[in-house]
């Protein structure tokens, strides 16, 4: 089934805080391609730098962008080649398109595909668009079918799900490990739930007490602790601090009742420097960071100290082939030992006019009844089914 060139809205953004509702025209889909509903989105860091600066560190917006990569929708029609999907299939959408053919392609690490084209990034030139759009269309190799019962809200959550998916599977986990995560955003938390699936003892670290104590509280974590807002005033006063810090986490107790010690890996997601120090004292030889959030781009690190006692820096970029393994985890029924990802959509916003405040209640912590604010959600009905579905 196909449809004629129609217009849709989308939600474009020119400049700092300058969002603007613009009709676009979408033509029917290609033989390929699915034209889906956008009915879900959560907001992504990279979208508030965008929303707020106009760039995302060094990445500059060159010309007007929808923003917006965490999202599922309805499929409202099929290209003549897309044989495994009909319409009113809820599918979540996988928006890095990478050119396939490149080396990194061939061996299945599409996510670091220097032709990679990522929706709401702006590292691309001509920008690819972003899903805060009444519809788009989107190659079917890149839509993954949800089962009738998942919601659209938790198919959304399967982009960032992936990162901490792929994230685990990198820090290459041995049984029984124990794990420390900075950090206790979404992504923190979905970190710390797949490595905790995964069957690791989970520590999880923050500044915020509210968060950490949510990801102990909802089975996102075993133990948690609060990290002191105390900063150097030079970097030698800053790795003592990093130190102490790690040393502190090491006497964390485990469900066991024994402490936590050194650990075998570090999901270092925040991307402040002093996380990273204290994460690499807190490493055991031999083990693992990973560097997952993507904050500060150049650091003053103990390089030494890991280097001594071989403790490996890993990157992590984005995710590749995750999307099957998300929708397992989230498809099974929460229970006492294991986390209810619903939860994690803290605030929820209809309609792409409701964008501008919903970016804003993006970028705090807490709401003005001092409720957290993890996770923030856009739902979207183009009047093709009720909002009820979502």
């Amino acid at each position: 089934m196909s449809v004629e060139t129609k217009t849709v809205r989308a939600s474009v953004l020119h400049a700092p805080k300058d969002l603007r509702l613009e009709d676009r025209s979408l033509p029917a889909p290609g033989p390929n391609e699915l034209q889906v509903a956008v009915r879900a989105t959560g907001l992504c860091g990279s979208d508030l730098h965008y929303y707020h600066h106009y760039r995302n560190g060094d990445i500059l917006v060159k010309e007007p962008l929808s923003l917006g990569h965490e999202s599922a929708g309805v499929v409202v029609a099929v290209g003549s080649e897309a044989t495994n999907f009909r319409v009113g299939d809820k599918v979540a959408l996988e928006v890095g398109q990478p050119c396939g053919d490149c080396d990194r392609c061939k061996e299945g690490r599409y996510n670091i595909c220097k032709g990679m084209k990522f929706r709401s990034s702006a590292k691309a030139f001509p920008h690819a668009q972003g899903t805060l759009q009444d519809r788009i269309n989107h190659p079917a190799a890149w839509c993954h079918k949800l089962p009738d019962s998942l919601s659209l809200e938790l198919g959304a959550l399967l982009e960032p799900l992936g990162v901490a998916i792929h994230a685990t599977r990198r820090a290459q986990l041995a049984p029984l490990s124990t794990v420390l995560v900075f950090g206790a955003g979404a992504v923190g938390l979905l970190v710390a739930a797949m490595a905790k699936i995964s069957g690791a003892t989970v520590v999880i670290a923050d500044i915020d007490a509210g968060r950490v104590d949510f990801a102990v509280q909802n089975g996102f974590a075993h133990a948690a602790y609060t990290v002191p807002m105390k900063r150097g005033k030079d970097i030698d006063e800053s790795l003592e601090i990093a130190k102490e810090t790690a040393a502190a986490i090491g006497q964390v107790k485990k469900f066991t009742g024994e402490e936590v010690g050194e650990v075998d890996a570090v999901f270092e997601c925040t991307g402040v420097p002093s996380c990273l120090q204290a994460g690499i004292y807190a490493t055991r030889p031999g083990g693992r960071v990973l560097l997952i959030g993507m904050g500060t781009p150049i650091q003053t690190l103990p390089i030494s100290a890991a280097a001594l006692r071989e403790v490996d820096l890993v990157g992590v970029f984005r995710y590749a082939n995750t999307y099957p393994t998300g929708i397992e985890v989230v498809s099974r029924p929460p229970s006492a030992d294991y986390p209810d990802f619903t939860k994690l959509v803290t605030h929820r916003y209809t309609g792409l006019d409701s964008l501008p405040e919903a970016f804003e209640m993006a970028a705090k912590t807490k709401d003005a009844e001092g409720r957290l604010v993890l996770k923030v959600v856009v739902n979207v009905n183009d009047g093709t089914s009720s909002p009820s579905k979502l």
